[in-house]
């Protein structure tokens, strides 16, 4: 995952610029930080940064911010931008920090992004305080469990419908676009569940957020196809 990611940098970087892309500035951007606003979080952990995006957005909300990347190339890039930040690379499946490091822990659509899920759940769970929150945006299974053809289109172009396959199969699913070429998961949402109810997190909110604004023709495919969600989990 590192490696495509790495090799991918550079065409990540030009494609997200400053506002980020559909999903995050038109969908799951208000609903994230909704949750993180005048919550008083301390210490926050942004798992899969990227190029800091996010981080950059919440440093006025918390007191301060972490951000993990096991891309060096994306890693060099948050700190280009925001030289005063606390950028590392790093992995979710072994992440170097003592036990209950951080009362809020961020996952921005980087779960589908992990090949060895357990141990990233289990660590993530590993370094989040009692009472402290994870915050998780994440695609929706249903989206991930395309069978590979997108959107199928009536005789007019029109988008018809949105075909899924073997929903349970995890499994990769590779991703390409505007130079960008990764791997992401598809796993039903009961992989994601189980693991973080086995690490010992409870579960106080699940929401999939519509379209703020955009270009409407992809704002309702979004609506007729639930694309991502967000989920917050709390260490009692």
């Amino acid at each position: 995952m590192s490696d495509a990611w790495e090799k991918s940098a550079a065409a990540w970087i030009a494609s997200q610029g400053d506002a980020g892309d559909f999903t995050r500035r038109y969908v799951l951007d208000a609903p994230m930080l909704a949750r993180i606003e005048g919550r008083g979080f301390q210490c926050a952990l942004d798992v899969g940064c990227g190029e800091g995006r996010f981080c950059r957005l919440i440093a006025p909300l918390v007191g301060s911010t972490t951000g993990i990347d096991p891309s060096p190339s994306l890693i060099a890039e948050a700190k280009r931008r925001d030289a005063r930040g606390d950028y590392r690379v790093g992995h979710a499946e072994g992440l170097d920090f003592a036990d209950r490091s951080f009362d809020l822990v961020i996952s921005y659509l980087s779960l589908i992004d992990i090949d060895d899920i357990e141990p990233a759940i289990a660590e993530i769970a590993r370094v989040l305080a009692p009472g402290g929150t994870l915050l998780i945006a994440n695609l929706n299974s249903f989206n991930t469990a395309n069978d590979g053809r997108g959107w199928r289109t009536d005789w007019r172009g029109r988008p018809r419908d949105f075909p899924i396959d073997a929903y349970l199969d995890a499994r990769p699913v590779r991703a390409a676009w505007k130079g960008i070429d990764v791997v992401n998961w598809h796993r039903p949402m009961s992989t994601y569940m189980s693991l973080l109810i086995d690490a010992g997190l409870r579960l106080t909110l699940f929401q999939e957020p519509a379209p703020t604004g955009g270009d409407h023709a992809k704002a309702d495919r979004y609506r007729r196809v639930p694309y991502a969600h967000v989920m917050e989990w709390q260490r009692d």
